[in-house]
């Protein structure tokens, strides 16, 4: 996805204007409205791309990988990917202990069925190996 796409979508999903983003990042409204038009992005320093993405709360990993398209455009997720994408933002929006028991819960899941699916050699050491994983799965 276009470097100027991303920039402009990104700000508009945090709800942001130029103005907003100029203000916060200390990066000049003027430059903002040239990068997002393609005008000036070959000269953005990438001082200015770390301020204005820490605005936006995202690291350039999260910037130049896969997730941002997704955030731009969920249309172009199957339905899986969408399914998967729009739990992890309900998640997200959750209270922090309220996302970690919801975690647990769901590594438990997963591992009960690996336990059920999974030839025992096949299943991660710590469920071959800790009694306590053992006594829980009492089915085998």
């Amino acid at each position: 996805m276009d470097l100027v796409l991303k920039l402009r979508e990104i700000r508009r999903i945090k709800g942001l204007s130029q103005k907003d983003a100029a203000r916060l990042s200390g990066v000049g409204e003027k430059t903002i409205s040239s990068f997002e038009t393609g005008e000036r992005v070959g000269s953005m320093k990438l001082s200015q791309l770390k301020r204005l993405l820490a605005v936006y709360d995202m690291t350039e990993a999260d910037f130049f990988g896969g997730g941002v398209e997704k955030q731009i455009a969920p249309w172009e997720l199957d339905q899986e990917e969408f399914a998967t994408a729009r739990l992890l933002d309900e998640l997200h929006s959750l209270p922090k202990h309220s996302q970690r028991n919801l975690l647990a819960k769901f590594q438990l899941m997963i591992e009960t069925l690996s336990e059920v699916h999974q030839p025992k050699e096949k299943r991660p050491r710590y469920l071959r190996d800790d009694p306590d994983w053992q006594m829980l799965a009492s089915r085998n």
